[in-house]
């Protein structure tokens, strides 16, 4: 479970699906805008193949293919509340390393 859910890009895209809806590429690519096109594509690919994604192809001219969460997949949204709710707490890990480098960066000087 860890290694579906905690992978790298699951969870960010994931919660995009379940707070905006159905997305293109090209919008998920906007909102998660760290993630690389080949990075998306894999883990789309990925979340299709666990039944959290469903991809939806229409043969239009230009083709237009369509990513949405899930049943699922949104079964995880309590997770992504409490990851949520947790994030008020990233400033103190922020604080954390800070303070652990700052402190092994003193020690290695002294060594």
């Amino acid at each position: 479970m860890v290694d579906i859910v905690f992978s790298r890009w699951t969870t960010p895209i994931l919660w995009t699906l379940n707070e905006y809806g159905r997305q293109r590429f090209v919008e998920l690519e906007r909102r998660i805008s760290t993630i690389t096109p080949k990075v998306l594509t894999q883990r789309l690919r990925q979340l299709e193949r666990d039944g959290l994604v469903v991809r939806t192809y229409h043969p239009e001219v230009p083709p237009r293919v369509e990513y949405e969460i899930t049943d699922l997949g949104r079964s995880l949204a309590p997770l992504f509340v409490t990851l949520a709710e947790w994030s008020v707490n990233l400033d103190k890990v922020e604080q954390a390393r800070r303070d652990y480098d700052t402190k092994h960066q003193t020690r290695g000087r002294r060594l």
